[in-house]
């Protein structure tokens, strides 16, 4: 079954996770898991490197959003800013229950990363930043 937007944020941000998740693979990457949601947070993308575990927050911005234009023109926004200390700490939850349940990790070291996707929908086009290592 099709997978149905309530909105074009949820759209905007499906888009950019499918980017994120190209832009991991050509990095070397092997992709773990997506979307890892409990009923107090959820993971993005879930992946290994180098015998590490990288827990991967994805922020997806529009050209179509003022934010883009903002960020385009030099304003201070920048959209790893949403990384708010109640996301943090819901973030950290979350993980704490996915290392919990996953006994093959409880071992390896792990990181948080965040990847920033500015997406110009209307020529097709993407730039990616990442952000490695974000202190929870």
């Amino acid at each position: 079954m099709p997978k149905v937007f309530t909105s074009e944020t949820q759209k905007t941000g499906e888009i950019g996770e499918n980017i994120a998740v190209k832009f991991l693979m050509k990095q070397g990457f092997e992709v773990i898991e997506r979307n890892y949601t409990k009923k107090w947070g959820e993971i993005d993308i879930i992946t290994q490197k180098d015998s590490k575990i990288h827990f991967i927050e994805v922020k997806s911005v529009s050209s179509k959003d003022s934010v883009w234009k903002r960020e385009a023109t030099g304003d201070n926004y920048r959209a790893e800013d949403n990384m708010h200390p109640w996301k943090l700490k819901r973030l950290s939850r979350t993980i704490q229950t996915y290392l919990l349940s996953h006994k093959e990790y409880e071992e390896k070291e792990w990181q948080v990363d965040l990847i920033v996707v500015y997406l110009d929908l209307e020529n097709k086009k993407a730039r990616v930043k990442l952000e490695s290592d974000i202190i929870l």
